[in-house]
């Protein structure tokens, strides 16, 4: 069984229905929830809207590769209407991405665990702290906390819902 991380994120339309679609869907299609952050919502990050983004951490347990993980999440993307238009940031319904699989790194063309850009981004490291502050990054060698701590990102996160829960128990793939 693997544990991976998965960022989920949205500025368009309804953010948090975005957020609990994409928590059932990788729950019936990834495989169990078992840590679930609290919602943040943060400006966009590499491009300019007036929307605000909703992120949210999940932690899942899975017997998945991690190419059919990335998969299974662009389908879920695709089934909340999600559509690429280019190769550059841009406001978005639904986004989910990888952020560790395991304490894996794999480099290819469409895939790169970890997350490539997660150590610079406080909308990703803020919902990442709450629930795996002591994680440290198979390839920095650092903890999430000492990652938020020395990220330069100096965009507005502002906590939007807390999660009481933090284990939360989803279905089981």
């Amino acid at each position: 069984m693997s544990e991976v991380y998965i960022l989920i994120g949205g500025n368009l339309s309804d953010r948090e229905r975005a957020l609990t679609f994409a928590i059932s869907e990788i729950s019936k299609n990834i495989g169990k929830i078992t840590l679930t952050s609290s919602i943040f919502e943060s400006e966009p990050w590499g491009f300019s809207s007036p929307d605000l983004f909703l992120n949210q951490v999940v932690k899942v347990q899975t017997i998945l590769t991690p190419k059919a993980t990335l998969k299974k999440l662009q389908e879920i993307e695709r089934l909340y209407g999600r559509a690429r238009h280019s190769g550059n940031y841009e406001s978005r319904t639904i986004d989910l991405d990888i952020l560790f699989f395991d304490d894996l790194m794999i480099h290819e063309r469409d895939l790169h665990i970890p997350h490539p850009r997660l150590h610079m981004r406080k909308f990703t490291l803020s919902p990442l702290v709450e629930i795996a502050g002591d994680y440290v990054h198979p390839f920095i060698r650092k903890s999430m906390n000492d990652l938020a701590a020395e990220c330069t990102d100096r965009s507005q996160v502002r906590l939007f819902k807390k999660d009481m829960a933090k284990s939360n128990v989803h279905n089981e793939l």
